[in-house]
């Protein structure tokens, strides 16, 4: 400001010493009334200038002022907003944000050695989020349509577990759940399979659906290498019978339980490389004296697709300690299936056709002929990715006799 009105005096001075030349040019110089009126008004400007950039300064300062208090006041808001979205994370937000519910279900038509309809099963999960690192799952099962005494079905409750994510890469989880063995066992919608029932390995040899009650923790690499490290409820049988020793954590006897350990790759697109072990010290649960009857099972599996091409393998063995599982050729179990399909879109929704070949033998210790061998091809169509329908053959061939069986099935999934 002082140098403005530095420039204006030197201005005004400027203008006056003009003024004095041009009339000393002219020969007719002011008088002192004139040169005082000049200078007043040339003073009158100087102040009106003056208190213009006065003005100018203080609304300045002012805008000044009012940006930095709505900056203040944005920044405030941003901070509460964000204490709002953490604080309704930790408390998961509303319940039906936080809960959600799915399912499945599946109704199937065999005919062969006897005629006959089912509702196989139907399936409702519901799962609930407490927040983005701690969650329920949970899968309530209806069995052949109708439950209850001298009733075919059964209601079970198939996974119930909280699940806590420990690090980006690793979870831990604690309840009832699947076992992490075989490719249906954890994963077993009906769309995601070909034929209408489930493969003779994975339900004679891996006893799917099974579920047991304990504790996982799992880890994930960037390579694609994956394990799971289970501890948990243990099979009761006195005649190493794999199936009917799952005890489905009602009520179950605990005085042994097991281990399962998977090893799973998945680093090459399409491709599932996996390998799972179990051990059991005593599958009898202590009800045969002097008997050490642990129990092993191992399997390996590969399951490929690409386009439209698919395949899938597995073998899985169990081996059973004990006088009365060796008695009854039950101390060695096992089986295999190879699967080929291929799947491709048509003008509404996409057709597969698969073939497998399957051996199954759970009395493979005995000299006797105990092996079971199944050929089956059929076809699925998918009207919608979660809606499939289905159709196959199967032919037995059996210790004791061969038989055929067609089947056709529905099954969905949401």
């Amino acid at each position: 400001m002082k140098n403005l009105n530095d420039c204006m005096k030197w201005g005004v001075a400027a203008g006056v010493s003009a003024l004095l030349s041009g009339a000393a040019m002219a020969n007719t110089l002011p008088s002192a009334e004139e040169m005082w009126a000049l200078i007043q008004k040339q003073q009158k400007q100087i102040d009106e200038l003056s208190r213009s950039l006065a003005t100018a300064t203080e609304r300045t300062a002012q805008v000044d002022a009012r940006t930095k208090s709505v900056e203040q006041k944005v920044e405030a808001t941003s901070a509460h907003v964000e204490s709002l979205a953490t604080e309704t994370a930790g408390k998961g937000g509303g319940l039906m944000d936080r809960t959600t519910i799915g399912g499945y279900g599946e109704l199937h038509y065999n005919s062969g050695p006897t005629d006959m309809i089912d509702f196989h099963r139907f399936v409702l999960f519901v799962n609930h989020d407490f927040n983005d690192k701690m969650r329920l799952v949970s899968e309530l099962e209806v069995e052949h349509a109708l439950a209850g005494e001298g009733k075919p079905g059964e209601i079970e409750l198939e996974q119930a577990y909280v699940e806590f994510d420990l690090t980006p890469q690793s979870q831990a989880k604690a309840g009832l759940f699947l076992i992490p063995v075989g490719i249906l066992n954890e994963t077993h919608e009906p769309a995601t399979f070909y034929g209408v029932e489930r493969n003779k390995v994975e339900t004679d040899i891996i006893p799917s659906t099974w579920w047991e009650g304990g504790g996982v923790y799992s880890r994930q690499f960037d390579t694609g290498l994956s394990f799971d490290v289970a501890a948990h409820s243990g099979l009761k049988t006195k005649e190493a019978n794999i199936r009917s020793g799952r005890q489905k954590v009602a009520s179950a006897d605990a005085q042994d339980g097991a281990m399962t350990t998977r090893v799973k790759y998945t680093g090459i697109k399409g491709l599932t490389l996996a390998t799972s072990v179990q051990y059991q010290q005593d599958i009898a649960q202590s009800t045969l004296v002097r008997e050490n009857a642990d129990a092993l099972l191992t399997s390996v599996l590969a399951d490929w697709r690409k386009g439209g091409f698919g395949l899938r393998a597995l073998y899985a063995r169990w081996d059973i300690n004990g006088t009365t599982a060796q008695a009854s050729g039950r101390d060695v179990q096992q089986g295999y299936y190879i699967e080929p399909s291929y799947r491709f879109p048509i003008s509404l929704g996409e057709l597969g056709f698969f073939a497998r070949y399957s051996v199954v033998d759970n009395q493979a210790g005995n000299a006797a002929a105990s092996e079971k061998r199944y050929t089956e091809m059929g076809v699925n169509y998918w009207p919608h990715e979660q809606i499939v329908l289905k159709a196959d053959v199967q032919f037995a061939e059996l210790p004791t006799a061969n038989d055929e069986t067609f089947s056709l099935g529905l099954g969905f999934q949401f």
